[in-house]
């Protein structure tokens, strides 16, 4: 059944079908992906990161109702980790974006499967789905767990990260890499205590960088902040337009790295398996008749023949 007209219209249950192929199924991705490639890379790309506990999900779910009156069309994708037992995402965060939801934005929870690789693939994807679709902009919202942070701000347009007051040692988590990636920094739940001394910290520490970035204040709870900082993320929207070839060409040279790579790493892994060389130089290490580097170098040699 061919899904391309449902996605063009943007219906639900082809967006969740075809995501579920990016997933899933690489052989049947690809021919999705060969089929509305050509349509896709218009959409504004929005990533929402910060340590766990930040409030990211409420706050998205508020953001994007906002996104909505402003005459965008929002989509959200939330990278969940991964759910040890199925292997499939822990749906959390939809449980807390209700609101959103029901005003017409499409959320949908990916596992990371804790593969960073795997995340910016099947994201790359997923991403282009719900631009084929016809959402604008998309917003990622990643857990906050190190080397994806900055992986999402490979894929996005405007990166923003979320701090509260009671993350604890507020300095030393805004050290961890966090300070070079951000366009708008976020002292969420700001009704509580503390957030003056965070939002000085975040403007001190990096508000003064080069890069200049927005640091704003925005309480779900209480409802503040959260209409400015939608306001913000349309007028970056349109300014990261204009950019958006030349980044977009950057992503574009990375992801044909990415899958010639892949490619590689494949063959080899099934050449090791299936190679005889291999096991013969592996017996004769693990009987110390030849040392780990000459073993090496003579496989890669038969290999490379």
């Amino acid at each position: 059944m061919d899904i391309l007209p449902d996605l063009k219209k943007g219906k639900r249950g082809a967006i969740a079908k075809a995501i579920t192929i990016v997933e899933n199924n690489q052989i049947e991705s690809k021919k999705l992906i060969k089929k509305i490639f050509k349509d896709t890379g218009n959409s504004i790309v929005i990533g929402i990161t910060g340590p766990a506990g930040a409030g990211k999900s409420s706050l998205i779910n508020r953001t994007a109702v906002e996104m909505k009156k402003l005459g965008t069309k929002p989509a959200v994708l939330a990278i969940d980790p991964t759910s040890h037992v199925t292997g499939g995402a822990i749906l959390g965060d939809r449980v807390r974006m209700t609101e959103s939801t029901d005003s017409g934005t499409y959320i949908r929870s990916i596992a990371s499967r804790g593969a960073t690789g795997a995340v910016s693939r099947s994201l790359r994807n997923s991403i282009r789905i719900l631009e084929y679709a016809g959402f604008n902009p998309i917003i990622i919202e990643s857990v906050g767990a190190g080397q994806t942070e900055v992986e999402i701000s490979n894929i996005a347009d405007i990166t923003v990260v979320v701090f509260n007051p009671h993350t604890g040692d507020s300095i030393q988590t805004i050290k961890a890499g966090l300070t070079e990636i951000g366009d708008i920094y976020l002292v969420n739940k700001s009704d509580l205590s503390g957030t003056n001394q965070l939002f000085d910290a975040v403007r001190d520490f990096i508000g003064d960088s080069e890069r200049n970035p927005i640091i704003l204040k925005t309480s779900v709870k209480k409802n503040t902040g959260i209409v400015e900082f939608a306001k913000t993320l349309k007028e970056l929207m349109a300014l990261k337009k204009k950019n958006k070839p030349t980044k977009d060409a950057e992503r574009l040279e990375t992801e044909l790295k990415d899958i010639v790579l892949n490619n590689i790493q494949d063959k080899i892994d099934h050449m090791l398996t299936s190679d005889t060389q291999f096991s013969k130089y592996l017996k004769k290490l693990q009987t110390k008749g030849i040392d780990p580097f000459d073993a090496g170098d003579k496989i890669t040699k038969s290999l490379l023949k």
